[in-house]
């Protein structure tokens, strides 16, 4: 019924690492049925650590058989029983990853002893497989290597087998169950808390830190996603290592949690999330009087402490504003810092000079809208053309008492950035009715 499995590995990923040793002890939930191990040569350098924590040597997998030699033996003593291991996410992933390019598919159900464990003996100090044996006194000789481990597992799932007086076993291998595929530190109490509903969800690390930052139309179809599938890449397999808790923020829309999304890539700079993590460089227009009295345009790097007149993602972008402005306004290039070399007429008065300057600002600020989009409970502020905060207000006013000062007393303020910005554009094209607008 059962084929407990342990591997040893050259290190690394089931997608790029190799299995240099492996042990199927067959079990039928009462005794030992057989017990099979090979070493297996990996064609790849074992890893320095890897063979100091194993004992096997390049030298001692020189001459082991290839897994392709016992991949058929493999497949037959797994295919018509229950794959069972210790994180056996892990264990699965590189059986079935090494199968698939011998052409042979894995398709088997799976326990996890270490879920079973938190389940069936609850608040133990650590639940690794050395640690639980020890508290469990179990005999665990030849730690890290595949036959001592997978006959370590075989006397703990006895235990747990004999100790299982709530049904945990059956429950876990009845159809699909997602206990199955979640991490082995994530408590399924965690997952069953997740609702059926938008927003951005985390996932932690052991030392609690947010190590991924995802966004979902339904949270706990998206979360189900990452774990109910058998991929044996990089990325899922980490996760599956590291993650220790799952935590969430549930958004009006997915358009919300979109925002949220790029606001906490931005913030969080999570390990595992590949897009949106590039600083932005980004570009303000200035203005200033300078020590003649001439009021000046200037395009220089955001500085957070200053209020540009506008913002710009790239120096061209900023650079083709002001020349605009420049034209339209008569403005001297001379004195936009666009031309270093002083202009060979005089320069205007001031004074005359400063209105010019001062209709191109109102021009500006008269193109920059200011407004907010109404997305169910959750508003959003652009104010003079730019996101400036999200979220809800307890007591929704009707539109006309609806103010700016209002939403800016009350909405949490996030910085802008080209995703956003982005985002923001397509929807109030989309959804016009949705955006309530203010004077400037």
């Amino acid at each position: 019924m059962f084929a407990i499995v342990d591997i040893e590995t050259t290190g690394g990923h089931a997608h790029n690492g190799g299995i240099t040793e492996i042990a199927i002890v067959l079990f039928d939930g009462k005794k030992i049925e057989g017990v099979y191990e090979t070493l297996i040569n990996p064609q790849m350098p074992i890893q320095p650590f890897v063979q100091t924590l194993t004992g096997i040597t390049n030298a001692m997998v020189a001459n082991a058989p290839l897994f392709s030699a016992v991949a058929p033996h493999i497949y037959h003593l797994l295919k018509e029983r229950i794959f069972v291991a210790h994180n056996v996410n892990f264990d699965y992933a590189f059986v079935k990853q090494h199968l698939n390019i011998c052409g042979i598919e894995l398709n088997t159900q799976k326990l996890c002893t270490i879920r079973l464990s938190r389940k069936i003996f609850p608040g133990l100090p650590k639940y690794g497989l050395g640690s639980i044996c020890k508290t469990l006194q179990i005999n665990h000789s030849q730690q890290h290597r595949a036959s001592g481990d997978a006959l370590a597992t075989t006397e703990l799932f006895k235990l747990l087998i004999q100790n299982d007086k709530s049904g945990y076993l059956q429950k876990m291998m009845k159809g699909r169950s997602i206990a199955t595929y979640l991490p082995p530190h994530i408590p399924e109490e965690q997952f069953i808390n997740i609702p059926d509903k938008p927003g951005v969800y985390y996932f932690y690390n052991q030392q609690k830190k947010i190590i991924y930052v995802g966004k979902a139309k339904n949270l706990k179809k998206r979360v189900t996603q990452h774990f109910a599938n058998n991929k044996t890449t990089a990325q899922k397999q980490a996760f599956l290592r590291e993650i220790y808790a799952i935590e969430f923020n549930v958004c009006s829309s997915e358009f919300t949690a979109a925002i949220l999304e790029s606001i906490e890539i931005k913030k969080r700079w999570p390990k595992y999330n590949k897009s949106q993590k590039f600083k932005e460089q980004k570009f303000g227009l200035y203005h200033f009087i300078d020590n003649k009295g001439y009021e000046r345009l200037a395009i220089d790097k955001w500085k957070k402490q200053l209020n540009p007149l506008a913002a710009f993602s790239y120096i061209t972008e900023a650079n083709n504003c002001l020349w605009s402005l420049i034209n339209k306004f008569q403005l001297i290039p001379y004195l936009c810092f666009l031309d270093k070399n002083e202009p060979a007429n005089p320069l205007p008065e001031a004074m005359e000079y400063n209105i010019r300057v001062k209709d191109a600002i109102q021009s500006l600020e008269a193109e920059a809208i200011t407004c907010s989009i109404k997305d169910g409970s959750h508003y959003i502020l652009i104010e003079k053309g730019m996101f400036t905060g999200m979220g809800m207000l307890q007591n929704e006013p009707e539109p006309p008492q609806l103010t700016v000062e209002m939403l800016k007393n009350t909405l949490t303020p996030y910085p802008e950035n080209d995703v956003i910005k982005h985002l923001i554009q397509q929807y109030i094209r989309n959804y016009p009715e949705q955006v309530i607008y203010f004077n400037n």
